[in-house]
């Protein structure tokens, strides 16, 4: 526990404190939640055991949707308990955990997105070295780079909170443990350390997109102007990349851009950005994918055979 901190546990306020608004809410999450874990558990097993997807993009799309199911876990399952139970504490240590797991899968996936415009680039300009740049061992790299680099990102945002003394007000007004809602609860004046949180979360989310929506629109010029065959899946594929790229970054971006301030919207865009972004991935970036549709349905279709086969 951080030293001069006395408080024990925080009280997240959630959504209502009706019981009957809870457990409404509950059930929607819940299905979000599910919907989440099956529609990426489904691209990653299909990516696993059909051979035509064992390319460098779909590698990567696999492990994205890995870390998807993991960011939206970290804040879910405490959320829908709270809701179920009617319960709304967490203890301080149990936070401090949270705001790592969350840091560090979040940053992952906003590496990962650079990833994913670095393999698109090497596919339109350099599509004769594609398979040989983007080797099994450079993917795995570049996957073990993202983890990296949310690890340090989130080693980050724990030391920023660890050196905060909290011995006054424990009520946080959301419904996961985050770094911004945090930083108002301490005893000591912020100002230096609300500025470190903005560079290191909010200000790296905006360059990064900067430079993502430069790299996207160069691609989009390559492909208008030089491609020829396959451009529509080359647009297609990119304007997956392009929306998924947002609906990760522009929440983000409301939240840690802004120094000093709390708005009530900051709740809407975290529900955003942990459960329903998590859930739209799969559906943005590979499931409206042709070849992905029709070999998911092969491959259940051939998992009902074997089962019947089996019970009999």
């Amino acid at each position: 526990m951080a030293m001069n901190t006395t408080v024990t546990e925080f009280i997240l306020l959630g959504f209502s404190q009706s019981s009957r608004m809870q457990t409404f809410l509950f059930f929607i999450f819940l299905t979000i939640y599910i919907i989440t874990w099956l529609g990426n558990l489904t691209i990653v097993i299909t990516v696993i055991f059909m051979p035509q997807f064992h390319t460098p993009m779909y590698f990567l799309l696999a492990n994205l949707a890995v870390i998807d199911i993991s960011d939206s876990t970290v804040t879910a399952v405490k959320m829908l308990w709270d809701l179920i139970s009617h319960t709304n504490s967490i203890s301080y240590n149990w936070c401090i955990a949270q705001i790592f797991f969350f840091h560090l899968t979040g940053g992952a996936v906003v590496f990962f997105l650079v990833v994913m415009a670095v393999d698109r680039y090497i596919a339109i300009y350099k599509p004769l070295q594609y398979l040989l740049i983007m080797h099994q061992g450079v993917c795995v790299g570049l996957v073990t780079g993202a983890w990296l680099g949310g690890f340090a990102h989130s080693i980050v945002q724990v030391a920023l909170i660890l050196q905060l003394p909290f011995c006054g007000p424990n009520t946080l007004d959301n419904f996961y443990c985050d770094v911004p809602q945090l930083i108002k609860l301490a005893c000591a004046d912020t100002y230096i350390t609300e500025l470190l949180m903005v560079s290191n979360s909010g200000l790296l989310l905006t360059l990064i997109f900067c430079v993502l929506l430069v790299s996207y629109s160069v691609i989009l010029v390559k492909i208008r102007m030089h491609v020829t065959e396959g451009k529509h899946k080359a647009l297609s594929t990119c304007a997956a990349q392009i929306i998924v790229m947002s609906l990760n970054f522009v929440p983000g971006m409301f939240i840690y851009d802004r120094p000093f301030q709390v708005f009530p919207a900051d709740k809407i865009a975290s529900i955003f950005y942990t459960l329903i972004t998590p859930m739209l991935n799969p559906m943005i970036f590979t499931l409206r994918n042709r070849d992905m549709k029709d070999s998911i349905q092969k491959f259940i279709r051939k998992m009902m055979s074997f089962t019947i086969k089996k019970s009999k």
